[in-house]
């Protein structure tokens, strides 16, 4: 009887957790009707396939207002070898970046129930051509659970914002900035941004805003029927925090039936069916490791998050907002609403993909931002030549 209160808790745990970390509800009948020692054993076929956020830099920590301490890493720019290819991005960055007497730093911010882990594709194109900072949000990947939360204190976009500082302050103390989120990450620079605009105005470069909104997500349907969204908000905080509640019961039964879920993770975070299966298991490894009270923690702030008016921050700047066409988490529409308060942005919408475009399309991502990373350069350095910029714009071929 207890074994079939684990699983059925950890059926339902999944379920919500999934939804909530960007996957949604059900499960993929073709998974359930293969024996688990088969599908455990694909699935470690494809980790050892796709080596995917294995990269690491110089770790360091800090202590958040709370005392959390939030896990950062730190990637320098390299030298330029003798043997660079002219003219190619990689090889334009890298230039910059030594002839710079302050040069630009990229911090990237990542998403709801992933890690730093989850910029893997663009780490590992800008690795060695920017001073880069890849860092955990507090209570996901290496930094400490939340010292608030574990309190008992309610989890808010405002308070990443504040975390998002401290990081700032210990891995970047001079120089300009360019400031990357992906989903909660982008929610986070926005928090960040309302907080601190004379941080804004003295440090940031530019400013990328990936698969992300300002605002109205309880409005999000989740590709569901307009009755199962509306119940599915209803119940969801509820359901959560009472999973929560139970979070070692939930996790034996979410560990055990983790698998039968990857069907679900690949329609709510892809919006293409010939994903690479290893990306799709990358994928599904970064939402399997949020412990679930950690997804209830955090899933009520953002139907609170209503940052629009702090756009105006980030007004002026060299911007690149992008989303995919068929993201059922953070609609392409916010994305376009992000665009329209920030006109000087570049607003790309990416056809075919899904909420994690940054795995499912790195190569056009890794390109828009480098032409982001130049503009912001351009901003604290010499202009860039208008051949180097043809060669920026058309991509690292």
């Amino acid at each position: 009887m207890a074994e079939m209160k684990w699983e059925r808790a950890g059926l339902v745990g999944a379920a919500i957790g999934v939804v909530a970390a960007g996957a949604a509800a059900g499960v993929a009948i073709e998974r359930a009707t293969v024996g688990r020692g088969v599908r455990r054993k694909a699935q470690l076929a494809l980790d050892a396939t796709g080596p995917y956020g294995t990269l690491r830099g110089t770790p360091g920590i800090v202590a958040a207002e709370d005392g959390t301490e939030l896990y950062y890493e730190i990637e320098e720019a390299a030298a330029p070898g003798p043997a660079e290819p002219p003219g190619r991005v990689r090889g334009w960055l890298r230039r910059q970046a030594k002839a710079a007497p302050q040069p630009v730093t990229v911090v990237f911010s990542h998403g709801y129930c992933l890690n730093q882990d989850s910029w893997h594709f663009q780490r590992d194109a800008l690795r060695g051509t920017v001073r880069a900072v890849y860092w955990d949000q507090r209570s996901h990947g290496r930094s400490e659970r939340g010292r608030d939360q574990a309190a008992g204190r309610t989890a808010s976009i405002d308070q990443l914002g504040r975390d998002l500082k401290a990081v700032l302050d210990a891995a970047v103390p001079e120089g300009p900035v360019v400031l990357v989120g992906h989903s909660m990450g982008g929610m986070t620079v926005m928090a960040f941004a309302d907080q601190f605009p004379e941080y804004v105005r003295e440090r940031v470069a530019g400013v990328a805003l990936l698969s992300t909104s300002a605002g109205k997500l309880a409005a999000v349907t989740l590709g569901l029927p307009a009755a199962g969204a509306r119940a599915f908000r209803a119940l969801a905080p509820g359901v959560l925090r009472l999973l929560g509640s139970q979070a070692d019961l939930v996790e034996r039964g979410r560990r055990a039936t983790a698998d039968l879920f990857a069907g679900v993770v690949k329609r709510y975070s892809f919006g293409s069916d010939d994903v690479d299966p290893a990306v799709v298991r990358f994928a599904e490894r970064l939402i399997e490791s949020t412990p679930i009270d950690v997804v209830a923690e955090f899933y009520p702030a953002f139907t609170e998050h209503e940052k629009g008016a702090a756009l105006a921050a980030l007004d002026g700047l060299p911007a690149l907002v992008l989303a995919g066409d068929k993201d059922l988490l953070t609609p392409s529409a916010h994305s376009a609403e992000i665009a329209e308060k920030l006109p000087a942005a570049e607003l790309i919408v990416v056809e075919g993909a899904g909420h994690l475009v940054i795995f499912e399309r790195p190569e056009l991502v890794n390109t828009a931002l480098a032409a982001l990373i130049s503009k912001a350069a351009d901003a604290v350095r010499a202009p860039v030549p208008q051949e180097l910029r043809d060669l920026i714009v058309a991509g690292d071929k």
